[in-house]
């Protein structure tokens, strides 16, 4: 199964992979420049790798949460791709990555409960709440979420994988070697796989914004009076 996957939840990220091997990968940190980044990389990935865009199975997008201007080139680019290309298109949420990150490391107990946290702004975190699975599988349970809040809101007595525990320190206990991570599309692709294979449903590419965009459509003018 060849996917190429994509998640401008944080950082611009892309991966190719075959099944749950990454065959090619792309990240920048700069998030202000999401769309220039993403088909350049995309283009180069492919190449490296000898592969037509016709030729993946699947392009899986990250659809958040995350912030507005930046989620929105992803998932743009994803379903410009896969409009092109004729290739399926399916959603999943971003804070999955890094939930399955920490179950296949081994940074969780199996079936303990832990949330994932990444940097909303305005002093708030996108998070969910999860729970690992037994021994032998791979994916974990969404028990709660996705939500934006204060960190100090977040359910407490749980550890938090994800870039949010070293923002808040005082509020949250992060896990170790987790604390500084966002979510990336080579983890969201194995998570897309993993999916599949189990026949689970995946998402659509429908944002998930949590709150308004900054941005405000300006009001009429007043009218100057004499």
């Amino acid at each position: 199964m060849l996917l190429l996957a994509l998640d401008t939840s944080a950082a611009a990220t892309v991966a190719l992979l075959q099944d749950d091997v990454v065959v090619g990968r792309f990240a920048s940190a700069d998030t202000r420049s999401h769309a220039e980044v993403l088909a350049p990389a995309v283009r180069r990935i492919l190449a490296d790798a000898g592969v037509a865009g016709t030729d993946l199975d699947a392009i899986i997008a990250g659809v958040g949460p995350g912030p507005f201007t930046g989620l929105r080139a992803g998932l743009m680019t994803a379903r410009t791709l896969g409009f092109a290309w004729g290739v399926r298109l399916h959603g999943v949420m971003s804070l999955d990555a890094l939930a399955f990150d920490a179950v296949t490391r081994g940074a969780t107990e199996p079936a303990s409960e832990f949330l994932v946290g990444t940097d909303a702004r305005r002093g708030e975190i996108y998070w969910a709440a999860y729970r690992a699975p037994a021994e032998g599988a791979v994916l974990p349970e969404l028990l709660d979420g996705p939500h934006v809040g204060p960190a100090a809101g977040l359910p407490s007595g749980r550890p938090v994988v994800g870039r949010s525990a070293s923002l808040y320190p005082e509020d949250l206990a992060g896990v170790p070697g987790f604390t500084t991570s966002d979510p990336d599309a080579a983890s969201l692709g194995r998570v897309a796989h993993a999916r599949l294979l189990a026949g689970r449903a995946l998402l659509d590419t429908s944002p998930l914004y949590l709150r308004e965009s900054d941005a405000q459509v300006p009001g009429p003018r007043k009218r100057a009076t004499a």
